[in-house]
């Protein structure tokens, strides 16, 4: 897809206020962003879902906020990424699928006239810090020469610094699986400079957090935005350290899946990839955790966790097996629903919430709580969630609701839309520029989402595809032409 349709413009950054001196104004709090790919919504031990161990995330939530309905609104990694960075939908910013030599063709990346948030807080006088997966550029030939570049479809690409939206700091790669042997380009490194690491990606990518932060503690006169985006528990399951795989040696995983009804039966494809992979998952997910609990306490010895807004999130779940789809990119909560846990301490009050703030949302609401409510670009669609995360007990709207999207790169007259409430899951497929599905959820009545009622509620199917006109026609979505016919 061309950008040219794109409101943005690169000189809206440089009408951004300069900023004042942050020398000696503890005021301006640091940023720690943590995300990990690819995990699920329940899977944090203390919500007592999954049989899962985070001791350290648990910790965190009690001391924070606690979101059991964040979600993310297009379930794969580059879509995500790119409404996270730019606070626009798909359609606007251009990613409208995952970043591969398959979608380079459409112009599928992230654009370098974008106003991304880590533009704004650069622009503010922020030191700012990527550590880890990136996966917003599009690969092209001659390809960097990665084990997942050799094969049909070509997924690792460098990030030149032209195109890293404000980062001064960047120990990154494009996406990169072998967690135990992972690559990274340094920031002054050039396309052919990539390095491996032995050593588990999480673990490397904290011990580089925790450096950095030190480092800030001691040298630093201005606030940090520092971004840690680990791999695990992305596929790739098994390349975990043998400490966190122990810990699940006994989980009985029959019993497991007797316990998730949209799980298919042992003896079927996808029933045998859960069986397989789901205790090396949990092995990821506890290694994550004790990397967060790393980087966590650093914060707390250099004395800088109370002026700290720290955030742990995902891009998306994964249904592992679940409804028959081993991945993500579907509408299914195994896919849509993230853990989000906000903290700053002294400022947000500890709670759990079901306000439904997408992963997308971080842009606006995060920029507002900072105190640059005034310097996010007019191009931001996404919500502005902020006076609900400062209130004592977060009250959650009625009618609040997210979109959810699937794109076609190669045919714009094709894909899904759809919106999720807080009970109903309502998406529409559109082939060729005609509706050939819609699939309604009851998710109260039916929470394993087992059982499409969009037949038999007609009149519930139409209110909310009324819902979801309204909303494409205010974020100019082109796709609504195909649900007005």
């Amino acid at each position: 897809m061309k950008l040219t349709h794109l409101l943005y413009t690169s000189a809206a950054l440089a009408a951004l206020p300069a900023a004042a001196s942050a020398q000696g104004n503890p005021s301006q709090p640091n940023l720690v962003f943590i995300m990990a790919d690819q995990f699920r919504g329940d899977a944090l031990g203390c919500l007592q879902q999954e049989p899962v161990q985070t001791p350290h995330l648990d910790q965190l939530a009690s001391e924070g906020i606690l979101f059991t309905e964040a979600v993310s609104s297009y379930p794969v990694s580059s879509p995500a990424r790119a409404m996270l960075m730019t606070g626009m939908y798909p359609m606007a910013n251009g990613v409208t699928g995952n970043c591969n030599s398959l979608n380079t063709p459409y112009g599928v990346e992230l654009s370098t006239e974008a106003v991304c948030w880590s533009d704004v807080l650069k622009q503010a006088g922020y030191a700012t810090a990527y550590i880890g997966k990136w996966h917003l550029d599009a690969p092209h030939p001659p390809y960097v020469d990665t084990s997942n570049n050799r094969g049909a479809v070509a997924w690792n690409e460098w990030c030149p610094p032209e195109r890293r939206h404000g980062f001064d700091r960047w120990m990154a790669y494009g996406t990169y699986d072998n967690h135990l042997h992972p690559m990274y380009w340094d920031t002054l490194a050039g396309r052919d400079e990539f390095h491996y690491v032995d050593q588990w990606g999480p673990a490397y990518e904290a011990d580089r957090a925790i450096e950095f932060i030190r480092t800030e503690s001691v040298q630093s006169d201005r606030p940090f935005a520092l971004v840690v985006s680990m791999n695990p528990p992305h596929t790739g399951y098994e390349l975990v350290p043998d400490a966190y795989k122990r810990l699940y040696d006994s989980l009985d995983v029959e019993a497991l899946a007797r316990q998730k009804p949209y799980i298919p039966e042992k003896g079927t494809p996808e029933g045998d990839y859960f069986r397989a992979n789901i205790r090396n998952y949990y092995a990821c997910i506890t290694g994550v955790d004790e990397q967060v609990g790393r980087i966590v306490q650093a914060l707390k010895d250099c004395g800088l966790f109370e002026n700290t807004l720290l955030v742990f999130t995902s891009d998306h779940g994964v249904c592992m097996g679940g409804h028959g789809v081993e991945g993500k990119n579907v509408f299914y909560e195994e896919a849509m629903r993230i853990p989000m846990i906000c903290c700053w301490k002294g400022r947000l009050h500890p709670q759990r919430s079901d306000l439904p703030v997408a992963f997308a949302d971080l842009y606006p609401t995060l920029l507002s709580l900072m105190g640059r409510k005034a310097e996010i670009p007019s191009t931001v669609q996404t919500h502005d969630w902020s006076r609900y995360f400062l209130q004592e007990q977060i009250q959650t709207p009625e009618d609040a609701f997210q979109p959810y999207y699937y794109c076609e790169p190669s045919d714009p007259t094709s894909g899904r839309r759809g919106i999720r409430t807080a009970r109903y899951t309502y998406v529409v497929d559109v082939q060729k520029g005609k509706v050939t599905q819609t699939w309604l959820y009851d998710r109260t009545t039916d929470p394993g989402q087992l059982h499409n009622v969009a037949e038999s509620q007609p009149a519930r199917c139409d209110s909310l595809r009324q819902t979801l006109i309204q909303w494409l026609g205010k974020t100019h979505d082109p796709f609504v032409k195909y649900l007005t016919h």
